[in-house]
């Protein structure tokens, strides 16, 4: 199986938004168990619970995301 990360990315970008990702990624929790194991293991090793893991990553991610539009656009800026 790959990266459980990846596959929170994946469902990600497939979505229109944070909501219908998170919705998406919970079904899919239902009809895989090999998934579930996977995020239990995550959640275990962030700290977090399996309720609020997926969220959390994302708000991460798109924090992520957006620092690096940030720091292009100071770039761009600068010139």
């Amino acid at each position: 199986m790959d990266n459980i990360t990846d596959i929170f990315v994946s469902f990600i970008k497939e979505a229109p938004g944070i909501d219908t990702a998170e919705s998406d990624f919970k079904r899919a929790l239902i009809d895989d168990p090999e998934l579930r194991r996977s995020y239990r293991e995550y959640c275990r090793e962030q700290g977090t619970s399996e309720r609020n893991g997926f969220i959390e990553f994302c708000e991460e991610y798109c924090a992520d995301r957006d620092s690096v539009w940030d720091s292009l656009s100071d770039y761009d800026n600068e010139e």
